[in-house]
């Protein structure tokens, strides 16, 4: 299978440890900076069904602010409850400036 990747900002749009919620073929998802790293994830809590990218990044996992569920950017995992189903992760590549994201889920 062939991954397809689209350009979804530049990277020099990122600020570290703050979410851009950016939409690829009607998905919404956020392309988070932090730790020299750029991470895409499912926006949608799989909990409360909010933006993710409203929330706060830390040790490489992103809070849900509305009950504060946090998930691993590297997995989608729960780190704890109230949330108890993971979110998609997505591949990145950088090239250049470009951030570009595949909607081919790594889990």
């Amino acid at each position: 299978m062939t991954t397809t990747f689209q350009r979804v900002c530049g990277l020099s749009e990122l600020s570290e440890d703050t979410p851009k919620r950016v939409e690829l073929d009607g998905t919404p998802v956020s392309v988070v900076k932090t730790a020299g790293e750029v991470y895409a994830i499912y926006d949608i809590c799989s909990h409360a069904n909010v933006s993710l990218s409203e929330g706060e990044v830390e040790d490489g996992q992103i809070e849900c602010w509305l009950h504060g569920s946090c998930f691993d950017l590297r997995s989608g995992k729960p780190s704890g409850p109230p949330a108890t189903r993971p979110v998609p992760v997505y591949p990145v590549k950088i090239e250049g400036d470009d951030v570009l994201v595949s909607l081919t889920q790594e889990s």
